[in-house]
């Protein structure tokens, strides 16, 4: 392991031995919210810009903030966003492993820690990514695109690497599903400390993010599934090559650009979420929390 992935363990593991500070929870908390919600925002600008022609090509998660390399305060703002999806790597511990909102440990209430757990790993692993980019640019040395391929460009060496990598695409398939029906089922606003006449818009922002969110993570999906069978890693977990598929479809530039909308919808609630959500131990259990038990992004 890196020296860069050995400190990242060290702060994560202080970050879990003083996660019952309520302070530090809140800090985990709405930094984690706020650079999930800067990832998606990048991510949905940047399609948008496809979907009008300005751009050649819809970016990925990683790719997206790789992009803000370019921009004088860019530098700045990756090491905010990689720090940030770290801290939400132990929110989504501490509410996965030690149960910080006493969800219970009842099927509903596992089920949902289980996806907060797959959540934290994603996050933490795109946040880890983002530091070790910025790493290799304060060496000054210079990364080829190997060096951010997909994280499964090792599991084709084991024995039952394509089972497993299209068992990943099938779990996406069914996050995006999940996204997709949570959309019109869920409610994300109780646990929101916000006016009366916010929760309306707040609610509508989030239901057209979670939809256009399961919509991109549908041909994320199949490009995982088919890279497995395929033997192919670097085209799994691809959500920019995934958009990049609605341009071939009836719907072309204006399904892009009905997606890339939400997506920054999604990013705007997040944003909101990171100023208004409560974050003290039980009482946002208590309230509805508005993560969802099966939806594990």
């Amino acid at each position: 392991m890196s020296r860069l992935g050995v400190r990242l363990g060290r702060l994560t593991l202080r970050g879990l031995a003083i996660g019952r500070s309520t302070g530090a929870i809140a800090v985990l908390a709405r930094l984690g919210y706020l650079s999930r919600g800067a990832v998606y925002l990048s991510v949905g600008g940047i399609a948008g810009l496809k979907a009008a022609g300005l751009t050649p090509h819809a970016k990925g998660s990683l790719d997206a903030l790789r992009a803000w390399a370019q921009w004088p305060l860019g530098v700045v703002l990756l090491w905010v966003i990689g720090l940030g999806l770290c801290a939400f790597a132990a929110w989504r511990a501490l509410q996965a492993v030690l149960d910080i909102e006493r969800s219970g440990r009842g099927p509903k209430a596992l089920l949902g820690r289980v996806g907060k757990a797959v959540s934290g790993v994603l996050y933490g692993t795109l946040g880890y990514e983002v530091l070790r980019f910025l790493d290799t640019l304060r060496d000054l040395r210079h990364a080829g695109d190997d060096e951010f391929a997909a994280p499964f460009g090792g599991l084709m060496a084991s024995p039952f690497s394509r089972t497993l990598l299209m068992g990943v695409g099938a779990a996406v398939l069914l996050a995006g599903l999940g996204n997709m029906v949570r959309a019109g089922v869920d409610r994300f606003t109780p646990s929101l400390d916000c006016r009366p006449d916010w929760r309306a818009p707040l609610e509508w922002t989030a239901r057209a993010g979670y939809f256009a969110r399961g919509l991109a993570f549908l041909p994320a999906g199949w490009l995982t599934l088919r890279a497995g069978w395929r033997a192919r890693p670097n085209e799994a977990l691809d959500i920019g090559r995934g958009l990049e598929t609605v341009l071939a479809t009836p719907f072309g530039r204006g399904g892009l650009a009905a997606i890339a909308a939400g997506l920054i919808a999604f990013g705007l609630f997040g944003v909101a979420k990171a100023a208004l959500r409560r974050v003290d131990q039980g009482r946002a259990a208590a309230g509805g929390h508005g993560d969802g038990p099966a939806t594990p992004y």
